[in-house]
This record gives C-alpha cells, structure tokens and sequence, in this order.
C-alpha cells in the first residue's frame, strides 16, 4: 500500500439536477487517476460539513458511491477519508469492506477514525456518547475488523461489540491496508503505532508538524514499532487555478459564504489551507508538509475540484514532489 498523493471528494455541491451528481463525481475520479493520485477519497458523512457547506447539501452515502466508483476506474485506490466506526457494526463493516476490495480487484483501503460529528449521531439516531466512549468502541471494532480482514473468524465479546466466529468471505488478499485519520498524541497516534500501516494527519496547523512528528516517532518507540513501517500523510484544503488571483478570489467567496452561515466574522484560511496557481501551491505544501518529513498528501478542492481540469492541474503540479 501507498498513499502518497489522495484526492478526497468533500462535496457533492454541483451545478445541475440530482441526476447530475455522479458523472461529475466520476469524471474528477477518472481525472485524478489519469493525473497521478493514488488514492481517491470520499467523505463517511450524511450531512455536509460546516466548515465546507450547509447541513442541507447533497451528501452521498459512501460505500455505496465507492462501490460504483470502482467499475468507473481501474486502477486507483478507493477509501474514505474517514469511515466513522459509530456508523457501522464492525463485523459489517470488515464484510462491507472487502466486499469493495473484491469488486475493485484490490484497490480497497479501509481508513476509519473513531467518530466525531454529534449532530449526525442526533440525526439519525446513533449513540455518540463521550470522547472516550468512542475511542473504547473503536479499539473494541478494531479486534473484530482486523481479524476478519486477515481471514481468521473472531470471536469477541466486549463491552461494545459481539461476535461469533464471525466468517468473512469472500476476500482477495488478507493484506488490506488500514489507514486511521486525526491528529490526537495520546489515543490516535497510539491506535496507529499499534495497527495501522497509515497515518494521516489533519486539522494540525504545518507549523505544528515538526512536533506533531516527534511525538509520533515516540508512541511508535513504546510500541517497539519501526517508524519507517508507518506511513503518514497531510490532509489538505486546496484552491488552485491557472489565474491566481482567481483562486485567492474563490477563496473569499468562500470566506464570505461561512462568514454568513456561522454570523460570525471569518478571515483568512484555515489550517492546511494552500491557495494559488499549480505552482505556488506546490511550492507551499512542499515547504510546509513535504520537507518536514510527512511522506504524503492527500488535498480536497472544496471550492472547484468539480470543474474539468482542476484536478488534472492539481495532479500534475504535485505528483512530481511524490515521485
């Protein structure tokens, strides 16, 4: 497995009709496969998020558009960016899983995190509990999720979660790769030290990164853990156009957009947000995310990633840094 340049699908906010959502969805698939990424991502949420959009924007539900995404591309990988484990029992989940690997023919990566958006939780009627709650669900999941993934039938029987030689076939491979996301020291970069083969990193200013690395280089320590069998990536907020001034002037629109739904001031960009021509935008994620020592990114491009020849441009501007 590899995730060194990802390309995350976080809205679903397009010009035209329902009917017109997924052949923009495939076509940016189709482009970022063609331009480099590796890994195509979509979001496991119901509703939109407040930092992209409004509650009430389209939001497909993701297994089922990764299911379809797979007979529409060949050979980039499919994941979300990340599977809420609140969401699902984990032995379905493990099943749902490689059910994507087997008809994508092993471009299956499964990234999941502990969960996180209350309001979806409310919404539709799942438990979200406390902080620690759902980090104890998750590492309860994870016993039943890895075994079955590797092909040996667990039994469990916690305090979350039950299984009973829970059987998972058919599978391609007893090797999927397993991705966690966020940027907590004491849990997440514990849970990663432990079962992951990746890590990615998001919400962290760049300016933390240095420290953010060390730390983790110290859980991977205390788990007897070769840093170099972890592999880490940056998510990251992009704007890009040929017309700079175009994407700076996305950007505030944007700005001005949230500023309006939150009816508080909203200024300036958000944490790992890169905004500019191809080339500026390289330029800053190498010096900010690259050169720091984190292996990867994996960008969305909330505000145009939509448009034909976004992605191709983004691709083509970041995938020689990657190489």
């Amino acid at each position: 497995m590899t995730v060194k340049l990802g390309y995350q699908i976080p809205s679903f906010t397009y010009p035209g009709t329902v009917n017109d959502i997924f052949p923009q969805v495939v076509a940016q698939a189709k482009e970022a496969e063609a331009a480099g990424f590796d890994t195509v991502f979509v979001m496991d949420h119901f509703y939109q998020l407040p930092m992209i959009g409004d509650a009430h924007e389209p939001m497909l539900e993701a297994y089922t558009l990764l299911g379809a995404l797979a007979s529409s591309t060949s050979t980039i990988q499919l994941s979300t960016l990340v599977t809420g484990n609140t969401y699902r029992n984990p032995a379905l989940l493990a099943k749902i899983a490689t059910t994507l690997d087997v008809v994508s023919g092993g471009r299956a990566v499964l990234a999941i995190g502990a969960g996180w958006h209350e309001l979806e939780h409310v919404a539709f009627g799942y438990e979200f509990g406390t902080f620690t709650d759902r980090f104890e669900r998750l590492a309860e999941a994870l016993e039943i999720i890895i075994a079955m993934l590797r092909g040996e039938r667990p039994s469990f029987d916690g305090t979350w979660y039950r299984a009973k030689e829970a059987i998972n076939e058919p599978r391609i491979r007893d090797d999927m790769p397993l991705l966690i996301g966020g940027s907590g020291e004491r849990k997440t970069f514990a849970l990663a030290a432990r079962h992951f083969d990746h890590l990615n990193i998001v919400g962290v200013d760049p300016e933390d990164l240095p420290r953010k690395l060390s730390v983790l280089r110290q859980r991977l320590d205390e788990a007897g853990r070769d840093p170099a069998t972890l592999e880490t990536s940056y998510l990251a907020r992009v704007i890009v156009h040929e017309d700079g001034d175009r994407a700076r002037q996305l950007q505030q629109e944007h700005l001005e957009r949230q500023s309006k739904a939150f009816r508080v001031p909203r200024s300036g960009r958000m944490h790992g947000e890169f905004v500019g021509t191809p080339d500026e935008v390289a330029a800053q994620i190498k010096e900010q995310i690259l050169d720091v020592g984190v292996d990867g990114v994996i960008i969305n491009m909330f505000a145009n990633g939509h448009e034909p020849g976004i992605v191709e441009l983004a691709g083509k501007a970041l995938a020689p840094l990657i190489a």
